[in-house]
């Protein structure tokens, strides 16, 4: 069952929902609008590894806006911190923003319970989109849990900031 804005915003007052900073203006029918945070970041080798932690590096998005590429993953940050231990956050694109052809979260977008922090969002453009910090770019919506509970405690807990793939990690706990 999906939570309707209204009820994202009273779930935030009871605590049950945590968004930071909370604007209630930014409640849609069934959504929580969020902000573009003002950093951008991408992999600077040719060919990713999946073992391997590939060399990325990030860069703020200057006021006058960043031209995304085709062909190129970016990874930037919500502006806000989303999370929840009661229901699960699923992101996604503005349709505003979809409708310039910008993917905004491209797969992955499932948050799960118990994690907290800015979310981190990868941008895919089919043709060059400028983009502008603290910019509505994307929406969340909330679902219900049903069964046993538990919560989040991996490697991107607290993120601050576009998160590159620690994807890495998995092949060095084995």
């Amino acid at each position: 069952m999906i939570l309707t804005g209204p009820e994202i915003t009273s779930r935030v007052k009871d605590g049950h929902i945590r968004i930071e900073p909370f604007d209630a203006s930014h409640a849609q029918p069934n959504s929580y609008d969020f902000h573009l945070g003002e950093t951008i970041g991408s992999y600077t080798g040719h060919v990713l590894d999946c073992a391997r932690d590939n060399p990325f590096e990030q860069h703020p998005i200057p006021t006058s806006g960043f031209e995304l590429q085709p062909h190129r993953i970016y990874l930037a940050a919500t502006r806000e911190r989303i999370g929840s231990d009661l229901f699960v956050p699923i992101i996604r694109a503005r349709s505003s923003i979809a409708r310039l052809g910008l993917f905004v979260h491209v797969t992955a977008d499932l948050i799960d319970l118990g994690s907290f922090g800015q979310l981190t969002l990868q941008l895919h453009a089919v043709q060059p989109v400028r983009i502008y910090p603290g910019m509505l770019i994307g929406q969340v919506t909330f679902w219900e849990a049903t069964g046993e509970r538990v919560l989040y405690d991996g490697k991107y807990q607290g993120s601050r900031g576009p998160q590159p793939s620690k994807a890495h990690l998995d092949f060095e706990a084995r």
